[in-house]
Formats: C-alpha cells, sequence, structure tokens
C-alpha cells in the first residue's frame, strides 16, 4: 500500500512540474511574441526610413478624409528631358502633413515654389496621413 501512495504522489508532482514548464513556456512565448510585435509595429510606422528636402511648385493642400481629417498636398518638382525632343516629364511629390499650424501655412502658399524637407516612413497611419512622406518643415519659399 505504501508502493502506490508514493506512486501516486510521484504521478502527480511530475504533472505538476509539466504543469508549471508549460505554464512558464506559455508566458515567455507570450512575452516575446509582444515584443516581436512591439518591434515590427515600431519599425513599420515610426521608424524615419529616410529624410531629405524636394522643391518645387505647391499644387494644393487639402485637408480630407472620412474618419481621420488630415493633411495631403501635391508638390509639383521641374521636368526632367525625356527621350522624346522637347517633351518635358511631370513628377509629383505626393505627401501628408501632421502639423495643423505647417499645413495653413502651406494651403497659403499654392503656385508658389517652395522646398520642403520632409521624413520616409515604411508605412501610413490613418491618422497620420495617406502618404509615407510627411513634410516636417518649410525651408525656402520663392
Amino acid at each position: 500500500m505504501n508502493g502506490e501512495i508514493n506512486e501516486t504522489q510521484t504521478g502527480r508532482s511530475r504533472g505538476e512540474a509539466l504543469r508549471r514548464s508549460f505554464r512558464r513556456f506559455l508566458w515567455i512565448a507570450g512575452v516575446v511574441l509582444v515584443v516581436a510585435l512591439g518591434a515590427f509595429v515600431y519599425v513599420r510606422y515610426y521608424f524615419v526610413f529616410g529624410s531629405g528636402v524636394k522643391a518645387g511648385t505647391l499644387n494644393y493642400v487639402v485637408k480630407k478624409g472620412y474618419v481621420f481629417k488630415t493633411y495631403e498636398g501635391t508638390l509639383i518638382m521641374e521636368g526632367f528631358r525625356t527621350a522624346g525632343q522637347g517633351s518635358l516629364q511631370s513628377n509629383q511629390f505626393v505627401f501628408s502633413v501632421d502639423d495643423a499650424n505647417l499645413a495653413d501655412s502651406l494651403m497659403r502658399m499654392s503656385g508658389r515654389h517652395v522646398e520642403l524637407k520632409y521624413n520616409e516612413y515604411l508605412g501610413a497611419l490613418p491618422w497620420r496621413g495617406y502618404s509615407n512622406f510627411i513634410v516636417e518643415e518649410i525651408l525656402s519659399v520663392k
């Protein structure tokens, strides 16, 4: 009878140890998953992939959107010569602006030659704008 009790107790302690190690594994796997998901979201939507300056004629800046009202704009850069003689190619730079004061300033500058400093992100967020290019400041206006 003593042998049966010891075997039952040993089986229970093994089962409890197995449950404990499985819970520990699930907890560690959950933490790793949350950290990996957080790193992915940061790199995809908040890490500045590139930054630079674009110059051209400001076409328009508008506030639009169904749920999130964002400022979107287009800058027309000077054309480049193409294979055909006498033809020009139009380049448009589509951007978003997340600062309302900057967007209001840009709205009053339509049709003028401007230089804009921007940051490029890998993904667009709905409350930041439709474009991956976010204008940060106006460098010059002519």
